[in-house]
């Protein structure tokens, strides 16, 4: 018999709020965490514009050891796994007494990249790069740092999959915990935002250029949309078995009911309508659910012509015209590797408090944005099942389905 798997712990460190109660008011409220960098406009970026996150102050948590090996994106991570722990009721003795994994959403690490080459190449010594280094530029380096911080016994893996990569790491989480593989996972998705590792999407051109004013420049599904506006931190969610939440009196705050996935294959970077779509039925498929089922949909799109215009039809030849849909991207901008589990985050938040966030800056919807129900204000309304969207550079693709638990 397979397990149920629920969501017990959540915690979030992002250009919304670095905790729940303060993200969830910037959804209700359509506040935008944009700004303008002129650091990175010295530093040759054609837009200067990205999502500010707070830089957490370890200190008081971590020894210098533990600190010395870990970049912003694991920093980010341990803020808001400390918070999902908090929320899920789990302390340390009960993770040094019990089998937890972490499967964590990572795709760059490219400040420690930089800065430890840059010590070689000015010092021509490797020896001065720090012993620190390596643990800073693997790319499982937040699980790496998690799981020996916190003492995890479990699955311990990096999940590598473009902007899908916190989506992923709570679907395949999901398949272990119904498996019966593991008991508890902790999941999730971080995102560096220095100005190293986002230079590279700058130099394709696929960033908005509305430098004057930087909350209406993400506008997802808006015809004079220009581009997407990279930002980041970390999204934190404890994923575990029905069993083992209710035999240690765990909070219940969803349940996991579907995932889907798929592969485009095609461009490597320009989206199209079936691979979308795919996962999307897969899905429904995978939750035993009808289309007519879910409450709400909170797209993947992330300002940027195309990809916006592929979901809509993608969403239209399945939902059809009636589902609520929005971007939370349009306040955010592109969290990257940790979008697809901080917005799971941001939708479990409004299935908590009955509202849709809205899609803000869609002034005029373009043709195929016109066929699908895109909120623009906040929206009072019951969610009792959503579906939420991830999709990444090589087209790998992911759908979640997470619903209110009921015994």
């Amino acid at each position: 018999m397979e397990n149920r798997v629920v969501i017990t712990g959540m915690g979030i460190y992002s250009c919304l709020g670095i905790t729940l109660d303060e993200v969830k008011d910037s959804l209700y409220n359509g506040k935008s965490g944009i700004i303008f960098s002129q650091e990175r406009k010295d530093f040759g970026y054609r837009s200067g514009l990205t999502g500010f996150v707070p830089k957490p102050d370890l200190k008081a948590f971590l020894n210098r050891r533990q600190r010395i090996s870990m970049g912003e994106e694991s920093e980010y991570a341990y803020m808001a796994t400390l918070e999902a722990f908090k929320n899920a009721g789990i302390s340390q003795d009960f993770m040094d007494s019990n089998e937890i994994g972490i499967m964590y959403g990572n795709d760059s690490v490219s400040q420690a990249v930089v800065e430890s080459t840059d010590i070689v190449r000015e010092k021509k010594d490797t020896t001065l790069m720090g012993s620190g280094a390596i643990f800073k530029s693997m790319n499982s380096t937040v699980t790496m740092n998690l799981s020996t911080i916190f003492a995890l016994k479990g699955i311990n893996l990096t999940v590598s999959a473009a902007c899908a990569s916190g989506s992923h790491s709570l679907g395949l989480a999901y398949l272990m915990i119904k498996g019966g593989l593991q008991d508890i996972i902790v999941c999730g998705g971080a995102q560096e935002t220095n100005k190293y590792g986002m230079a590279s999407f700058d130099g394709l051109g696929v960033f908005s250029t509305r430098e004057d004013d930087p909350t209406r420049a993400s506008r997802p599904f808006d015809t004079a949309r220009d581009g997407l506006i990279p930002s980041g931190g970390a999204a934190t969610l404890i994923v575990e078995s029905l069993q083992s939440a209710q035999r240690r009196g765990a909070p219940i705050i969803a349940e996991i009911a579907g995932y889907g996935f798929s592969s485009n294959g095609g461009h490597i970077s320009t989206p199209n309508v079936e691979g979308p779509a795919a996962a999307m039925e897969r899905s429904l498929k995978n939750a035993g659910m009808t289309a007519d089922e879910i409450d709400y949909i909170n797209a993947h799109a992330t300002s940027t012509p195309i990809g916006d215009a592929n979901e809509a039809k993608a969403i239209h030849r399945i939902f059809g015209s009636s589902i609520p849909v929005s971007s939370t991207k349009s306040m955010t901008g592109h969290e990257c590797w940790m979008a697809g589990a901080s917005e799971i985050v941001y939708s479990v938040l409004m299935m908590q408090h009955s509202f849709i966030a809205p899609n803000i800056n869609l002034e005029n919807p373009d043709d195929d944005a016109k066929n699908i129900n895109l909120v623009r204000e906040t929206t009072h309304s019951n969610i009792d099942v959503f579906l939420s969207n991830s999709f990444g550079f090589g087209g790998t693709n992911s759908s979640l389905i997470v619903k209110k638990f009921d015994r």
